[in-house]
């Protein structure tokens, strides 16, 4: 399969967030057919939706993959799940949540993975750190990434001095 352009965002907020955020970029670099190929600076934003709960790290890391979008998703939850990802709550509190953005090329409205992600265009949280990580992106469907962020909440969206850093390819 060609390697298409894939936009992952993470993001945490229990346990020792920065770490396992790192831990998380370091673990998806190392998914075979995954090549991490930018990430953004940390953002530690408030939740959105579900019960009281800290606030979170997020990031966008971009990535080239050349397996399948279902096979990536398999992977990524392989990963959540490494960091004691619990699904309990719907927008609950967790250490770790990846969510596939899109990948080029590849569409899907299924209960298992909708691509593009449905929610992106309204999430600030999603849009301010893919914009830093790639300020001409463009969300398929939605246009521009960076005229979405001209209609995003901003506010509870702080910029981290937390760096992550991207591992050497095993590839």
């Amino acid at each position: 399969m060609r390697s298409r352009r894939a936009v992952l965002a993470l993001g945490g907020n229990l346990g020792d967030r920065k770490d396992i955020l790192q831990g998380g970029v370091d673990a998806i670099e190392r998914i075979e057919g995954v090549r991490l190929t930018g990430v953004s600076p940390v953002y530690e934003t408030v939740p959105v939706g579900g019960p009281p709960q800290p606030d979170y790290l997020n990031a966008v890391v971009l990535a080239d993959v050349t397996i399948p979008a279902r096979d990536l998703l398999d992977r990524l939850h392989e990963v959540e799940a490494a960091f004691d990802r619990v699904r309990l709550v719907r927008w609950g509190p967790r250490t770790l949540d990846i969510d596939i953005i899109t990948v080029e090329g590849e569409h899907c409205d299924d209960p298992e993975l909708t691509l593009p992600h449905p929610r992106a265009h309204e999430r600030a949280f999603v849009l301010v750190p893919w914009h830093d990580a790639d300020p001409d992106a463009t969300l398929p469907g939605h246009g521009p990434v960076a005229d979405l962020l001209a209609h995003a909440g901003l506010a509870g969206i702080r910029r981290s001095e937390v760096p992550l850093v991207l591992p050497e390819s095993p590839w």
